[in-house]
């Protein structure tokens, strides 16, 4: 630490304390002064206080208790400023011990300052004050949370952070095998679009929380959240409305393709370009088309039910992962050579798997790798509509097989011409 640097921490650790400051000050700005427990100057000198305790930390000699000044002035600290707010919350009736905590935080975070990571205490406060201003908002959203779906929000944190660690990964079996977590993943996967596609509707309301939905599907999977759509289809669900965001999700997936295949080898644009961007208009067209006057506010939406079912949910990743098995199945009877019918199978669950192993392919013939790629997708755009017949029903993939129909007729055609163009 440069001679400098000491004094560059410490204005960091006032500067913590202000940002609070501001935040708690403008909570309480029509308060008279002398009236407030903590306002800017307050917080402020928190801070520096931290930092401050930081810096007499550092100064002990080596051998000492590590930890006891900065320990010592907290609970000093805390004792008088949860006094004092106990004296402000008897003369207002006010219980709450949010300043008091945040006090607490702050001067940690200035000690964090000094004697730490002078970017994580810096981030730290930035992310302190957002939740400190953010009452009102959390408030609002706590009051319109149901048990349904707090109870789902629930199942999948536990599935992603409690379950999913204490799974294998190691995969069992021939072609690769399958793996436990891989299959666990799929599924929190889904859960998670489902949950989103449902936080959609609730805030936009239906038709346009199914387009949003699909839209942020589609830079996920797009083969996971049709399989989703098509299951709350078979549920009972407006099939124009979620066979439009699963058309947006195949809009966004061909614009996706086409973005990654460009950009690592910008040779394929010429003939890879031309399918994939009308494609991609097709299938929004599609979506539009679906859409006509089923717009609806959010208080017009119909009541809507479970945000995901687990049940469903695993049945749906179990199939994506008997799928996969198959495809790496029939790759490894084709062998590197057919690249092309290799590529297409792998297109049946994932076109970016097909599309990065193409283009990292050493000496790749343009050409073939463009027909590679072009496989992958037209398989994809097939695969999805026959799950959406299977899985969401005669409606649901009546409705859908159209627009994918359509969308691959016109693909294809730019294809072939584009390629005949490009010689």
């Amino acid at each position: 630490m440069d001679e400098f640097e000491p004094f560059y921490r410490l204005a960091v650790a006032a500067a913590i304390g202000l940002t609070v400051g501001v935040e708690r000050h403008w909570r309480e700005r029509e308060a008279a002064s002398g009236q407030r427990t903590a306002g800017i100057r307050t917080f402020a000198l928190i801070g520096m206080l931290g930092g401050a305790a930081g810096l007499v930390e550092a100064a002990l000699p080596a051998g000492g208790a590590p930890g006891i000044v900065v320990a010592g002035i907290f609970l000093a600290f805390a004792g008088i400023f949860a006094f004092y707010k106990w004296r402000e919350a008897q003369a207002e009736s006010d219980f709450s011990v949010t300043t008091v905590v945040a006090a607490m935080v702050t001067y940690l975070f200035g000690v964090l300052a000094v004697v730490g990571d002078l970017r994580l205490a810096a981030a730290g406060a930035v992310g302190l004050t957002a939740i400190l201003a953010s009452r009102e908002p959390l408030h609002r959203f706590i009051e319109r949370l149901s048990w349904v779906e707090l109870r789902s929000a629930i199942i999948l944190l536990a599935m992603s952070f409690v379950i999913l660690p204490l799974l294998p990964a190691t995969p069992f079996g021939p072609f690769g095998g399958v793996s436990l977590r891989a299959v666990w993943s799929l599924a929190i996967l889904l859960a998670a679009i489902s949950y989103v596609g449902y936080v959609a509707v609730r805030v936009f309301g239906a038709g346009r929380g199914e387009l949003a939905a699909g839209a942020a599907g589609g830079l996920i999977s797009s083969t996971a959240l049709t399989l989703g759509n098509a299951r709350q289809a078979a549920d009972g669900g407006d099939a124009h409305r979620l066979a439009a965001g699963a058309a947006v999700a195949g809009s966004v997936s061909y614009l996706r393709t086409a973005i990654l295949a460009v950009g690592l080898v910008p040779a394929l644009a010429s003939v890879l370009l031309p399918p994939l961007i009308l494609g991609a208009l097709g299938m929004a067209a599609g979506a539009a088309w679906l859409m006509r006057g089923r717009i609806a506010a959010p208080h017009e939406a119909p009541p809507i039910g479970n945000p995901f079912d687990l049940a469903g949910v695993l049945k749906v990743a179990l199939f994506l992962a008997a799928i996969g098995f198959a495809v790496r199945a029939a790759s490894s009877v084709f062998g590197p050579a057919g690249i092309v019918a290799v590529s297409a199978l792998a297109g049946i669950a994932d076109v970016d798997a097909a599309t990065v192993t193409v283009t990292g392919l050493p000496s790749l013939d343009i050409r073939i790798g463009a027909l590679a790629i072009a496989s992958a997708v037209a398989a994809n755009t097939v695969a999805k509509a026959i799950y959406a017949l299977v899985i969401g029903g005669a409606r649901f993939g009546r409705l859908f097989g159209v627009i994918s129909a359509v969308t691959l007729l016109v693909g294809t055609a730019a294809f072939l011409l584009a390629r005949g163009v490009a010689g």
